[in-house]
């Protein structure tokens, strides 16, 4: 395991508790018998805070070293395999609950990835969708885009609030419960999760917003149209 996969690793343990207490809370209740997705799961976070409430969890994502990582923490109940979250290997209507974190600003057609979780999400079915959000000035959208790809090449764009909105109804998923919640953003750490140093830390941290700031998270829960809740 490379140092930036076992950083990575170890900032997923430590919110591990608080993002499961969030999912519990957003998507309760449970069945207990669901079959859930993690799409773009890198070592398992959002999959392993479903794996409690479920019945079953699969989490893809095109890293495989991430995926190997996770593989050693996973609950028995959730599998971690390599996969492309914009051609998930699935079965229309596959699974109960869906789930998605900070993916789409690493998507270069976040449309591909919506429509994915959409198309292998069961009538009925829930979709928790969660990422940093873009500004609705372009100006400001794009002076934080550029300093996101100067810290991370994968990095493609934050969409604001209105354009995934727009994703998830062109896809036929009706948003039930809607979140936008501060995050505090500790840069010297947030550059580690990349493993930057030396020069090139240096120029990335001259064009950050702050040795602390903070950035908005949007957490969506949609229903697909069609069929019935469970």
């Amino acid at each position: 395991m490379s140092d930036v996969v076992g950083y990575r690793v170890a900032i997923q343990e430590e919110r591990a508790a608080a993002l499961r207490s969030r999912v519990q809370q957003l998507l309760a209740p449970f069945a207990g018998t669901e079959r859930a997705l993690d799409s773009g799961c890198g070592a398992g976070a959002l999959a392993f805070s479903l794996a409690p409430f479920v019945g079953s969890v699969v989490g893809v994502d095109l890293s495989a070293d991430l995926v190997a990582a996770g593989r050693h923490l996973a609950p028995a109940n959730c599998e971690l395999t390599v996969g492309d979250a914009t051609a998930l290997p699935f079965e229309y209507g596959s699974f109960d609950i869906v789930g998605c974190m900070r993916v789409l600003h690493h998507a270069r057609r976040p449309e591909l990835v919506v429509s994915e979780l959409a198309r292998v999400t069961r009538p009925g079915g829930r979709i928790l969708l969660i990422d940093q959000l873009g500004f609705v000035d372009p100006v400001v959208s794009g002076e934080t885009d550029r300093f996101e790809k100067a810290r991370d090449s994968s990095h493609t764009r934050l969409l604001p609030d209105q354009d995934i909105r727009s994703l998830l109804d062109v896809n036929d998923l009706d948003v039930l419960t809607n979140e936008i919640a501060p995050e505090q953003r500790d840069l010297e750490r947030y550059l580690d999760l990349v493993g930057l140093e030396g020069d090139e830390r240096r120029r990335v941290s001259g064009m950050a917003p702050g040795a602390v700031y903070e950035v908005e998270i949007g957490w969506y829960v949609a229903r697909k149209r069609g069929g019935l809740a469970r």
